[in-house]
């Protein structure tokens, strides 16, 4: 399992209260198939912009909405079949909107600026969307939306990175920063740097997050004693440490959920 290193020694823990344009030649330009729909006998099954509109979001698979946002396929893949290729090879609709400008154009299918535009900018709307809400409202409030944000900013990175939430006096988002990155096994990362930046935003509190490539969101005990020295050099500028999330494709880790704060 991946895990982090630090300089200072371990102490005690402190913790808080509380539709795209036109594609490129030789594409598929149907709609998409609604082979995902189960239509009743002698009615014709909807389209997925048709079932989207009458049934809602909620009701559309995963391939469905993804096909909605391409538009198109390819001479050979109808745009549905793309999508569902798409998510399969990307483990899912987290893994595709995590995914780069880079990686995505290795894709066929996806060669095109117009699809990958799409994709990058709804994955940005999220994150945005995420964020505005931290910003709203006491982040400790809404632990699920802070895993979500989370989730988007390092799930997918293929190496490690550790990052900071950084909160006010009343724990709503005042920035979130990548401040550290490592390999797949080891970064290190300095607790009088976060103690700084903290300082230099002023900031009353932080979220402390980073990543498991290729793992799984549990702590090893070099995370742990990371996690006790950042609470004890934070609690020397009078700012506490509310959780330390540990996320990976899939899944994420509170480390005060499970009580280690």
């Amino acid at each position: 399992m991946p895990s982090f290193s630090a300089p200072l020694p371990p102490s005690p823990s402190r913790s808080c209260q509380g539709a795209p344009p036109a594609s490129a030649e030789g594409e598929d330009r149907t709609r998409p198939s609604a082979k995902a729909a189960e239509p009743r006998a002698g009615v014709a099954p909807l389209m997925p912009r048709e079932r989207l509109i009458a049934q809602g979001a909620a009701a559309l698979t995963d391939a469905e909405l993804l096909a909605i946002l391409l538009g198109t396929g390819y001479r050979g893949k109808p745009v549905l079949a793309l999508a569902e290729d798409l998510l399969a090879r990307f483990g899912g609709p987290a893994g595709l909107m995590q995914a780069d400008n880079a990686r995505l154009r290795r894709e066929r299918g996806l060669g095109g600026p117009a699809k990958r535009t799409s994709l990058l900018a709804v994955l940005e709307l999220a994150r945005r969307s995420l964020r505005q809400g931290l910003m709203q409202r006491t982040v400790l409030q809404s632990p699920q939306a802070v895993r979500e944000y989370l989730q988007l900013e390092l799930a997918s990175l293929p190496h490690e990175v550790f990052a900071v939430l950084f909160l006010d006096s009343q724990h709503r988002l005042i920035t979130y920063q990548s401040m550290f990155r490592g390999t797949l096994s080891q970064t290190a990362v300095y607790p009088r740097e976060v103690a700084k930046q903290a300082l230099a935003l002023g900031a009353s509190a932080v979220i402390l997050a980073h990543n498991h490539p290729g793992g799984i969101a549990r702590p090893s005990t070099a995370d742990v004693n990371l996690t006790q020295n950042l609470l004890t050099t934070l609690a020397l500028v009078d700012v506490q440490v509310c959780d330390h999330v540990i996320v990976c494709q899939g899944g994420s880790y509170s480390m005060r959920e499970e009580g280690l704060l």
